[in-house]
């Protein structure tokens, strides 16, 4: 059986993420062939506040850590790689999956309220939910017609 390869390309140079990826591997500290997870996210703004989304399939909720700080949010953890210690006859043929420490850190604008942030994580993807300040939402103003 033979398997095809194909991965999306996400930039209008693909050269380049190759020769990032070459540049990447060579200057590695640990030459244990893990490449860096870091996490996609989407950043989505509404009228009542901004929700960021990542995607970090595979992980437990301990695995990761959410937090704020001087009006920064930041999403860090670990994904690690799945294999048998014991297993002596294991030998990996291909390993694309990525794994490694990540940290994510975003600047919040002062319209979040960071005292009612809160966060949930289902089906692999981290949800987090920054509302805004009552003063900072949109009000609609009644027009007297007089």
């Amino acid at each position: 059986m033979t398997f095809a390869v194909t991965r999306p390309r996400r930039s209008s140079f693909p050269v380049f993420d190759e020769m990032d990826k070459m540049f990447r591997k060579c200057v590695r500290s640990d030459w244990n062939n893990v490449a860096d997870f870091m996490p996609p996210v989407d950043i989505v703004e509404s009228n009542d506040g901004l929700t960021v989304r990542a995607e970090v399939p595979g992980l437990e909720k301990d695995s990761f850590k959410v937090s704020v700080e001087d009006n920064v949010l930041t999403i860090s953890g670990e994904k690690k790689m799945e294999h048998d210690e014991t297993d002596k006859d294991q030998n990996y043929h291909r390993v694309e999956r990525t794994y490694g420490s990540f940290s994510r850190s975003f600047t919040l604008p002062n319209t979040v309220d960071v005292k009612k942030v809160n966060a949930k994580y289902r089906n692999g993807v981290l949800e987090v939910k920054l509302p805004k300040s009552e003063e900072a939402k949109p009000k609609e103003i009644e027009i007297d017609v007089g």
